[in-house]
């Protein structure tokens, strides 16, 4: 502001000087003008007064030329010193003073050339200029213009003392104001360098300190007013909120590594439980399709069971058909009697078939009521997705142990029919020794068809009831591979999610070790 305010100082005294310089030049010019017009209206009257001498000499129009010249531009010569000198009253004065003369001038110089026009007028216009009237107007005439031009002498004087003057204070002012503002600016760059250069250098250490990471850097108190104390007082704050940000990243960090590590560790463990898990449902699942097949094995040898049992009752009602049509012949008894003893042959094999096939469904019983509870446990195990493969478990449960009282029941009524087979083969054999008891054997024949009619009656029922239970047990076993499909499908699921979460765990992981390395690069 020093420095500005001396430069306008100095910038309205050059501008007076300026002024006064132009004006003094102006009016330099001005009397230069005057002195070149009065000069020039002087010359004029000096023409026509020499125009009139060579006139009256010669009588010559010729020398006129001069005087009507003059004559022409005397006017506006006049008229131009009048319009110059209107703010000075003194050649104002003269200037009215100068027009008669003129004009006289020019009248006088007329008459002589007029009367020395005529035939006798050279003396008469000598007479007229020896009277000195003439010699006195161009006395009166240059007495004027001199005095004018005196005065103008001294104005074109006094203008160029002005102008010196102006010039030489010009001069004096732009050498001792750039010297007093150099001065000025010394000072000034002086105090600056002190008050604000050398707290921005402070600034810039701190900066380049905090630049470097290292918050640990405290800031002297400052209580300066002025803009370089606010910019202090503002970095030290920035200073200590970027070291509270800096302490809250840090924990944060901390916390998100910790927590990331943990996460991780734990996604790790889902992962791997959830690929132990579908590997044990993908087993059961083997183990649930092999159950399938043997139950549908089963299914299938009960199926022939039942039809073997029928071929028994129809067999049954034709050795009673038989033991009826005895009591009418005993012509046909030995026909007969062969034809039950290879009767009560297939009988018993086929007995013997039902005993293997009573044991295969006993052991896929014991096996069904095994997967049951291997079931059980792994919907125990499934927890919410696994209370429908319970429900299944549990029917599957029961189907077996409905096999197995079937079973039971089949086993005694195979017991039974061996048992009559072995009696109708005794009987037949005794047939074939004793033809004599035949009546006897008849009744005793007729008694065990009857019983075993009864047994091949209960046993086909039997064998209908298991061929019942071995499809229900193939429905039963058909929903639990179902449901045991879809566990694996969402175990599967689940190891899929697993492996993403521990993918995401390990970005997070990851995430947190690159911040916490950021915010350790940091001293707080």
């Amino acid at each position: 502001m020093l420095a500005l305010a001396i430069l306008l100082v100095f910038g309205v005294v050059c501008y007076q000087s300026a002024i006064q310089f132009s004006e003094s030049a102006a009016a330099r010019k001005h009397s230069f003008e005057v002195l070149r017009q009065l000069e020039a209206t002087l010359s004029d009257v000096k023409d026509a007064e020499t125009g009139q001498r060579g006139y009256l000499l010669t009588g010559n129009d010729h020398y006129l030329e001069p005087f009507q010249a003059a004559q022409a531009s005397i006017k506006q010569r006049t008229k131009t010193l009048s319009d110059l000198t209107k703010d000075n009253i003194n050649q104002k004065h003269r200037i009215d003073t100068l027009q008669p003369l003129i004009d006289s001038k020019f009248a006088e110089i007329q008459e002589t050339v007029a009367i020395r026009g005529e035939a006798k007028g050279f003396d008469a216009a000598l007479k007229i200029v020896r009277s000195d009237n003439g010699q006195q107007i161009m006395d009166g005439i240059r007495q004027t213009i001199g005095d004018m031009a005196s005065e103008e002498s001294v104005l074109l004087k006094q203008s160029s003392d002005q102008v010196e003057a102006s010039a030489r204070n010009i001069k004096f002012i732009i050498i001792f104001g750039t010297i007093a503002a150099f001065i000025v600016l010394i000072l000034t760059s002086f105090i600056i360098t002190r008050n604000i250069a050398r707290p921005l250098q402070d600034l810039t250490i701190v900066a380049e300190r905090i630049a470097s990471c290292d918050l640990s850097v405290n800031m002297a108190a400052n209580t300066r007013s002025d803009e370089v104390g606010v910019l202090a007082r503002t970095f030290a704050h920035m200073t200590e909120n970027l070291r509270e940000h800096i302490r809250g990243l840090v924990e944060g960090a901390n916390v998100l590594g910790s927590a990331a590590s943990e996460i991780v560790a734990s996604t790790v463990q889902l992962s791997t439980s959830a690929s132990e898990s579908a590997a044990a449902v993908s087993e059961t699942t083997t183990t649930v399709e092999e159950v399938r097949q043997t139950v549908q094995v089963a299914s299938q040898k009960a199926g022939l069971v039942s039809e073997s049992s029928q071929k028994a009752a129809q067999s049954s009602q034709s050795g009673r058909k038989s033991i009826e049509d005895a009591s009418a012949g005993m012509a046909r008894i030995r026909q007969q009697m062969d034809a039950i003893a290879v009767s009560m042959g297939r009988l018993s094999e086929q007995s013997q078939a039902i005993g293997q096939i009573m044991a295969s469904v006993e052991d896929l019983a014991a096996q069904s009521k095994l997967l049951a509870v291997n079931a059980a446990i792994e919907a125990a195990k499934a927890g919410e997705h696994g209370k429908g493969f319970g429900v299944v478990a549990q029917e599957v449960r029961s189907l077996a142990e409905q096999s197995r009282q079937a079973t039971n029941q089949v086993r005694t009524i195979l017991g039974d029919i061996q048992k009559a087979t072995t009696t109708a083969v005794m009987a037949t054999e005794q047939g074939s020794k004793a033809v004599e008891a035949g009546t006897w054997q008849t009744e005793v024949a007729g008694a065990a068809i009857k019983a075993l009619d009864g047994s091949v009656t209960s046993s086909t029922q039997a064998a209908m009831q298991i061929a019942a239970s071995s499809q229900q047990q193939l429905v039963g076993i058909d929903q639990v591979a179902s449901a045991m499909d879809s566990i694996k499908q969402a175990s599967v699921q689940n190891v899929e999610s697993a492996r993403q979460l521990e993918s995401a765990a390990g970005n997070l992981n990851e995430l947190g070790q690159r911040l916490k390395q950021m915010v350790e690069r940091y001293k707080v």
